[in-house]
């Protein structure tokens, strides 16, 4: 974990979040909280993840995601070098697939 954003003010977010029980609690929460262009980034840069979690190249991510090769690196840094977030979401999302 990240000592450097953990404070209160984040916890509590973060207990929101986790309160969260379907797409359109997301969506009203995320639309109250965030602004457009802010949501747009934060989808981009964990579509750009799993592209790169499943060996998509850059050319590739750039061309069906649209983000900048600045964004990518900085994506797979966190990848290689971050807490393991992406990954933990990834395989928690493959596995309430397979549940169903």
């Amino acid at each position: 974990m990240n000592s450097k954003i953990k404070d209160p003010s984040v916890d509590f977010l973060f207990d929101c979040v986790l309160t969260l029980k379907s797409r359109e609690d997301c969506y009203a929460f995320f639309e109250d909280l965030c602004t457009v262009p802010e949501i747009k980034a934060m989808s981009q840069r964990l579509l750009v993840a799993h592209m790169l979690s499943t060996k998509k190249v850059y050319s590739d991510i750039v061309s069906e995601t649209g983000a900048s090769t600045a964004t990518i690196s900085r994506v797979n840094r966190s990848l290689h070098y971050g807490c393991d977030g992406y990954e933990l979401a990834f395989k928690r999302l493959d596995e309430g697939k397979k549940a169903k």
